[in-house]
Formats: structure tokens, sequence, C-alpha cells
């Protein structure tokens, strides 16, 4: 075959990763003090880049700031003020209205002229950001420290797998103190959560397992208990000197010996056993600098059942393109490296504002979609939680799962039960066998807790026994699944349930 050179023309398509769309992905991915962090760094570097808090506006010029924009759960925009919906149209609507104009447009817009205080063009809400790439941070070689909370929220998502007791659970990991103690009452958890009081005690109970041991206790003797009750030495004798701890602390040894029921040897042995155990467990782990959660989206009750959704206007700092700067910098300018310096600042500045309007919009629109599909937790409370994955949000706002996977991750929507993450409100979902409605997997858990519970000596449940009969109640589930929530609940296999049930019915 002879070799020779060709001229052809080939067409082809591409997805290419400009560097605008990469930083639009980057900032909707932040949370809300990591992007101050950025948008600070933008400002040092930019000079075209102004806070809007900062500046005063011009003598007769009309105070523009924005305001967030609020938003029912069917789409309408909010005016803030006496919350009926804006009828005005998009060539007369405000300037805190954020366009439409998507962050990965071919060319950067125009800057508009006197949108903000005099002389300047745009201003952007924002939630999060990180440090430049290019900057060379020696703390990101450092590893931090694992807290309390990291730990035992890494031991709830081995030991919990439905999302409503997973939801509880991280409540009341939230509640711990770094001592290790739960610092709220579990009936006021349970009425913040809407869920029962039985339901909170049984997670709390799942908690107390967790390492290190007293952990998620009320006070000091239940703490020494718990760490007993793991050494398999919480006999009564035990048990009545942990409960007088008054009594010990004024060392009324003649009374603890009367209450338990021992003598002087064996009082010293308990003793010295409990002086060994940790009062304070949580104290051997890290400690943090706290930091409060501010929540990046508020979610009020509306007339007649609604939800209004407002993105929280302290987490979005204001950001302004110097205009009137840049004018009088360009037009001194005279070398072409000063031009093109000035030029790209421009862009650079103008795409900020672009990536931080688009960003502020997407977590708008997903927190509206999430409140829309789980309307009836914020009603009725956890047990209430539909399934819902990020497919079925991206479609219902014509995005991304990639995207949405951004926006509900380091976000936190403030409620009437609390203040939850949005990637909380995502559970799992049981196929019908049937093509019918899938079912929630608490629903699933509970039905095979049911026939657990219904099962008699002679006749106990395998796991394919469950398999089968879920199966013909329409719900198609695989053995594995079952085994996993089995264990999950706590619920032994079939041949240690039969043991126990022959050995009960023998006794």
């Amino acid at each position: 075959m002879a070799l020779s050179q060709r001229l052809q023309l080939r067409q082809s398509q591409a997805l290419v990763m400009t560097p605008q769309l990469m930083q639009a992905i980057k900032l909707l991915q932040l949370s809300n003090l990591d992007l101050v962090a950025y948008v600070e760094a933008e400002l040092e570097r930019n000079p075209l880049l102004d806070n809007s808090t900062e500046t005063e506006p011009a003598p007769g010029t009309p105070d523009t700031t924005p305001t967030p924009e609020m938003q029912g759960v069917n789409g309408e925009a909010y005016n803030g003020s006496d919350g009926e919906p804006n009828g005005r149209d998009n060539d007369e609507r405000p300037d805190n209205r954020i366009d439409d104009t998507s962050a990965d447009d071919a060319e950067p817009p125009q800057p508009r002229a006197a949108d903000g205080p005099a002389g300047y063009s745009e201003w952007a809400g924002t939630g999060s950001g990180g440090r430049d790439d290019g900057e060379y941070n020696l703390e990101a070689f450092v590893s931090a420290e694992t807290t309390l909370a990291d730990w035992l929220r890494e031991q709830l998502t081995l030991a919990i797998v439905d999302p409503v007791r997973r939801m509880i659970g991280q409540y009341l990991i939230d509640l711990v103190d770094e001592a290790g103690y739960l610092t709220s009452d579990l009936a006021d958890v349970a009425e913040k959560l809407g869920a029962s009081v039985a339901e909170v005690k049984a997670v709390l109970a799942i908690l107390q397992t967790f390492d290190p041991a007293g952990i998620c206790a009320h006070d000091l003797a239940e703490c020494l208990a718990i760490q007993l009750k793991e050494k398999d030495r919480y006999d009564p004798a035990m048990q009545a000197l942990v409960t007088r701890l008054d009594l010990l602390a004024r060392r009324d040894f003649a009374q603890l010996k009367k209450i338990c029921g021992v003598g002087d040897e064996d009082l010293t042995d308990m003793i010295a056993e409990i002086r060994h155990l940790n009062p304070k467990p949580g104290l051997a782990f890290g400690s943090a600098i706290v930091q409060p959660i501010v929540p990046d989206v508020f979610v009020r009750p509306a007339p007649h059942g609604a939800w209004l959704v407002e993105l929280n206007s302290d987490t979005l700092p204001k950001v302004l393109v110097n205009q009137s700067y840049y004018a009088e910098v360009s037009a001194t300018a005279r070398r072409d490296t000063d031009k093109s310096y000035l030029a790209e600042c421009l862009q650079s500045a103008t795409w900020l504002v672009r990536a931080l309007d688009q960003r502020a919009r997407t977590i708008l629109k997903v927190s509206n979609e999430i409140v829309r599909q789980q309307d009836a937790f914020f009603a009725h409370g956890v047990q209430h939680l539909r399934p819902l994955n990020l497919k079925t949000v991206a479609e219902a706002i014509g995005m991304h799962e990639s995207t949405v996977s951004r926006v509900t991750a380091n976000k936190y929507m403030a409620t009437n039960r609390g203040i939850f993450e949005l990637k909380y409100f995502f559970t799992s979902s049981i196929a019908a066998s049937h093509g019918g409605e899938a079912h929630s997997a608490e629903a699933v858990r509970h039905r095979i807790k049911q026939l657990i519970d219904s099962e008699s000596s002679g006749d106990i449940l395998s796991d394919d026994t469950i398999v089968e009969k879920l199966r013909e109640a329409g719900i198609d589930i695989a053995r594995r699944t079952v085994a996993k929530y089995r264990e999950a609940m706590r619920i032994p296999s079939s041949v240690q349930r039969r043991r126990e049930k022959q050995g009960a019915a023998a006794n």
C-alpha cells in the first residue's frame, strides 16, 4: 500500500469543558462557608470585583440591593413582600431575578450598566467556594482529626440502612456533646421529627452499642451501666451500686453494702471496677472547631397548605463588577499587555457573577422540587418520607443527575422539623412485582418484621420464604436484601429463631 498525504474534512461532536463551565461546576458543589472563602480570594485577585456590602450607593441613586427570591413549590415566583405571585414578565422583572442563561454559554454576557450602585454592572448571590486550585496550600496535606460525630456517623451508616431511622440517628448524633452525652429529651426529639418515642428509643439503643462504650448516655449512671453491660459485669449488685452513685461520692460504704448486699471485699472490687470505667468517653476523640450549620434554604408553611422556599440571603455574598473603574483604567492603558490583563479581569469577573447567579437559581429549583416531593414529611413527620432518588428530581426540573448530586452536597435546609442536609431527603424504594407503585424501603422492612413476629415455633420463615410471601403481596425483592433488612433490625436468622422458640417452649 502506498503512503501518501491527504487532506480530509471531518465533522464530529465533542464535549469541551471550558474554564467557565468548570468554575460553575466547582461553585455548585461547595458549601456556603467555602463559597465565602472563594469569593474573598477572587476579590483580592481581581481589581474589577467589589463586595456590594462595602459599596455605598451614589447620591440620588435608588437602592437596588437585591432581596432573596422566594418561590412556592408550584414554581411560581413570589415578590417577598405580601406573598402574592409576581406577575411581571421577563422584560419587567427586577434585577434580583436570576436569568435562565446557562453557565456554559460560549460567549460571556456583556455587563449591563447601572444595575446596582452607580458605576457597577451586575450583582450575584452565591453559596460556597474554595481556594484557587493554583495556590499551594500546605494545610491541604495535613490529615484532619476524626471527631466523635464523624466516628458515630460512620458506624451509623453500617448499622442502620432504614432512611427514616438513619435520619433519627443523625439527629441524635448532632445532639451528643463533646463528652459523649445526649443533651436532649427523647420526647422533644420525637415531637420535632414527628416520630414515635418508641422508635426514637429504639434508634438510641442502637447508638448506645457504638464505639466507644458508654456513648449517647443521658447521665453518668447510664454511661457506666452501658460500659458494664459491654464487659458483661452488670449484675444486680453492680446495678444497685450504679444507681446510688451519690452514696459512693459521699463514701458511705456501710449504706452501699446494705443496698448491694455484698461484703467489704466485694464492694472494694466493685468500686475499683467502677473507677476503671470512662466517665466521658467522647473526650477520646479529636475536638474540631464547632461551626454552626447555616442553612442555605428556608422552608416555611404558606396559606392553603403550601410551602414557601426561600434562599438564605446571609449565605449569598453580593459581588459587583466595577464598570466605572474599568472604564477609567482602560482609557489610560497603552500597552497591549495591560489591555489584555484588563479584558481578562473583566471576563473573569463577569463569569463569576454569572456562575454565582446560576448556582443560586439551581439550588432554589432543586429545593423546590424536594419540598414538593416530600411534602408529607414536612406536614406529618419522618414516617412519611417518600421514596426519592436523584433521577426523579433531575427529570422533574430538566437537569442532569450529576447537577442535582452536586447541589444536594453540603447544602442544608431549615424546616419546621429542624435543619437537614438536602441529601437526607433521598430515600430508596422497592419495585412492585406487577408493575404497580413502588414501595418505600421502610414499608418493606415493616412488612418483614410483621411476618417474623407472627411466625410460630413450628413454622419458622426462612429468608427465601419471606421473599415468596413478599412477592405474593406485590413486592419484588431479592433474598440478600431481605437478609440485610433483617440484620439491620437485629432479627436473628431462621435457625437461631427456631432454637430460641424451641427452648422457650421446652421451659
